[in-house]
């Protein structure tokens, strides 16, 4: 299916801090972030913690189109972070290659492939001991 999900034994707000630098040191951005437990807050009622971090580039978003206007509907990639009930954090994403693979452009699947990188990149340093 493409979806990945990584349990990692960091604390929610700890690892969401790690994954943020992660992205940042690989050089890819935070476009935009939802945050259901900030909003179930706003409204009284407790979660555990649960955030939508979605990141890109514009070099990528720039490959992306060319290759395939169609495909723009894909980016932000979305990385789904969830607290577990012991307080630990769990991670699920669709692998680019998966995602893009849909549209069947040889220069997506290239440019896809190359996010598979950068994101495992992310993955592996932010659940690093």
């Amino acid at each position: 299916s493409g979806l990945k999900v990584i349990e990692t034994t960091l604390p929610f707000n700890d690892f969401y801090e790690r994954l943020k630098t992660a992205i940042a040191s690989n050089r890819m951005g935070i476009v935009a972030e939802a945050c259901a437990t900030c909003g179930a807050k706003s409204i009284g009622v407790t979660i555990p913690g649960n955030r939508i971090v979605m990141i890109y580039r514009p070099d990528f978003a720039v490959r992306m189109l060319k290759a395939s206007e169609a495909a723009g509907i894909e980016a932000p990639l979305r990385l789904y972070l969830t607290e577990n009930p012991d307080g630990t954090a769990r991670l699920r994403f669709l692998l680019p290659s998966h995602v893009f693979s849909a549209y069947g452009v040889t220069d997506l699947d290239a440019m896809a492939r190359d996010l598979d990188a950068i994101v495992a990149r992310i993955v592996t340093q932010a659940t690093a001991r």
